[in-house]
């Protein structure tokens, strides 16, 4: 057997000063937003620790633990100002260091990048009086007991993350109150720390370090993440961003320097610091490069870095010393362990939806499109384990949600046979792919089918499930995952004539023509993706929501690239107006458009009407084969929270246990219908 620790670039040691990385994969500081009362408690240490198990060299421990009152958490960040942080932090260190992964935190101060009306009510502050359009909060001009205040505050922050048992800190300056400083577009102090000059942009930073130096001593491992070329102009250049790489390196107390290239202060510009799904992969990896041939610091990056072979060359080529793959372990945990093993095409892939990020910044927790386990590692399995008893499983549907309960049974050692009507797999998700941009997502479905295909799952396409072929199985289980199809009705009213809908948009049943009106009072992707269709082809589009705000389940990241594509002359978008009706008129559609604020109803006149308002159930299936099931159909709920078996019968002369999962039960999203299964299949 080949010795993948001997020839992987990726599994080779580094020495960070005393500290010996057993390899060379990290993850990067990220909050997902899991601390509770602004500590890390058990959920937050078994995520991390999960990911020590699977091999990761150094986990880069809390995105933005704050270190003052006044930079209130955005998003449930680590409090690193309080005393009582230190025991929580102490047992999270020990859990890591316990499976041979270095422990480090962020540590910062928001600035401007938070809002007064958290936390404590306190002002936020800055360098500058602008706000950060992200965040919204007119900040206060720091004043000098102000500067003197927060140096203190960070000085103390480190002194209890030492404490606490850390191998280091890393200090964060991009977007936040450091790089306040370091940009001329932010900085309007004057006098010493003030924008004249490059070293007073960097005195703040350069007086932060040796505060903390005076608290941890010379051997703690310091360093700074920051962003050494803002790419705007007025901003931080590539050349200044070198320069200031230089500058940290001279004053001989930073350990290491992880590098980013852009602004986080919107959303178009922190989604080309954290590309999403049809973005270029490692955009500023070669940046990253310079910086460390500059400087010859160690050098850390991260920066959609998700698949092993870019990670590789990352190492292989000089560029980086460790190279981060934080979403990437957000997917699969044990991406290392797998390399170590040889197993790399066992990968679960991150697939760059970046629901985990786009959920933190709606103020929820980080969740995995298509891993469930992830941030849940306290109730659900990253690795499935053989069951007790071998059942004959049935599962109808080849989506998200009916391959993960056929990928989980089989897994188990169960009898899995799947019936899946199309000629191939893929549910909902072969519409989304459509769009190149969303290509990616088939890797959900190829992932799953390849997991089914390994464990011996009966994958059956081109039929059309009925009750006589899922009782000649003879199944002990039967789950239900045949999805939905698209709505057209709206809202407590009729199914008008002439609409068609988003999918009939995606899948080409139905070409975009002339003058368009999406309705849409759904709010997810599809809708937008058939906008952008319609805009291909050449089409006038008005988009329409009786929503305040117009695609509000896409979320901030993943609308960047929508509006990149859409913001143009032939594109409108209308808020707070609800579609009433649709009249045939001559050749045209005449839609009757009202509102939930008023009794105003207006007209206006489209050459097509395209309505995306979810999907119905496709459950014809499911209900037939209740009469003949043990449960019913009826779901324990209390123990599918629970993650326990599912032991209700409602009916003793029933033959087989009944479920139905994903949209099949209610029209949700493919996190959702993955998580149905998983919890369903997994104690199973």
């Amino acid at each position: 057997m080949k010795d993948f620790a001997t020839t992987d670039p990726l599994l080779q040691p580094y020495t960070l000063k005393h500290l010996t990385l057993k390899n060379r994969v990290m993850t990067t500081s990220h909050e997902p937003a899991y601390p509770e009362d602004g500590m890390p408690k058990a959920r937050y240490r078994r995520y991390h620790e999960e990911r020590a198990k699977g091999g990761v060299a150094l986990a880069m421990t809390a995105g933005s633990a704050a270190v003052s009152r006044d930079s209130p958490p955005v998003f449930n960040n680590i409090l690193a100002y309080r005393d009582e942080v230190v025991p929580w932090i102490r047992e999270l260190t020990d859990a890591l260091h316990e499976h041979g992964c270095a422990a480090m935190i962020q540590l910062t101060h928001l600035g401007r990048r938070t809002n007064w009306n958290k936390g404590d009510w306190l002002p936020s502050i800055s360098a500058g009086p602008d706000r950060e359009p992200a965040h919204r909060a007119f900040p206060k001009m720091m004043e000098d007991w102000d500067i003197e205040r927060v140096i203190d505050d960070y000085a103390t922050a480190a002194e209890r993350m030492q404490a606490g048992g850390m191998d280091g800190i890393e200090i964060q300056a991009y977007g936040h109150l450091m790089d306040q400083f370091w940009s001329p577009l932010s900085n309007k102090l004057a006098g010493p720390y003030g924008a004249d000059t490059l070293e007073n942009r960097l005195r703040f930073t350069t007086d932060v370090l040796d505060a903390v130096r005076k608290r941890v001593g010379p051997e703690f491992i310091v360093g700074i993440r920051y962003t050494a070329d803002e790419t705007q102009a007025g901003g931080i250049t590539a050349e200044e961003g070198i320069a200031i790489s230089k500058l940290l390196r001279d004053t001989g107390q930073v350990d290491f320097l992880n590098v980013i290239r852009g602004r986080i202060h919107t959303d178009p510009a922190m989604t080309d610091v954290i590309p999403i799904q049809g973005m270029p992969s490692a955009p500023h990896l070669d940046f990253a490069g310079e910086v460390r041939r500059a400087t010859g610091m160690p050098t850390f990056h991260a920066a959609k870095i998700q698949d092993v072979a870019t990670a590789r060359h990352a190492i292989a080529s000089g560029l980086l010393d460790m190279v981060g793959m934080t979403r990437a372990h957000m997917a699969d945990p044990h991406v290392v362990q797998k390399i170590q093993q040889g197993r790399e095409h066992d990968i679960r892939p991150c697939v760059g939806a970046n629901y985990c990020l786009d959920r933190i910044y709606q103020g929820g927790e980080a969740l995995c499109i298509h891993n469930p386990a992830t941030g849940r590692e306290l109730a659900l399995p990253h690795a499935i384990t053989p069951a007790p008893d071998r059942r004959k499983i049935v599962v109808v549907g080849a989506g998200p949600a009916g391959l993960e309960a056929a990928r989980v049974a089989g897994a188990r050692g169960h009898d899995v046979t799947l019936f899946e009507a199309a000629n191939r797999a893929g549910g909902q998700i072969l519409l989304t792919a459509r769009s190149k941009r969303r290509a990616e997502m088939m890797q959900i479905i190829d992932w799953r089918v390849a997991q089914c295909e390994a464990s011996g799952v009966d994958l059956r396409y081109n039929l059309y499930a009925e009750e006589a072929d899922v009782l000649a199985e003879n199944p002990d289980v039967v789950i239900i995952a045949t999805g939905g199809m698209a709505n057209t009705t709206l809202y407590e009213g009729d199914t008008p004539d002439h609409v068609v809908s988003a999918w009939d948009i995606l899948s080409g049943d139905v070409k975009p023509a002339g003058s368009l009106l999406i309705y849409d009072e759904a709010g997810d992707h599809s809708g937008l993706q058939a906008a952008e269709m319609a805009v291909a082809a050449g089409c006038t589009v008005e988009i329409m929501t009786p929503d305040r705000t117009f695609a509000p389940e896409v979320m901030a990241m993943n609308l960047v690239p929508y509006m990149r594509s859409l913001q143009r002359d032939e594109v409108t978008f209308t808020v707070t107006r609800r579609l009433r009706g649709v009249q045939k008129e001559g050749n045209r559609l005449r839609a009757l458009i009202g509102t939930d604020y008023s009794d105003r109803l207006t007209q206006a006149d489209y050459d097509q009407i395209v309505v995306n308002y979810g999907t119905m159930p496709l459950d014809d299936l499911y209900h037939d084969l209740r009469p003949s099931s043990l449960n019913g159909g009826a779901i324990d709920q209390a123990a599918f929270i629970d993650i326990r078996p599912q032991t209700l019968v409602r009916n003793p002369e029933g033959r087989f246990q009944l479920f139905r999962i994903g949209d099949a039960v209610s029209a949700r999203n493919t996190h959702a219908a993955i998580y149905d299964a998983l919890r369903l299949v997994a104690p199973m």
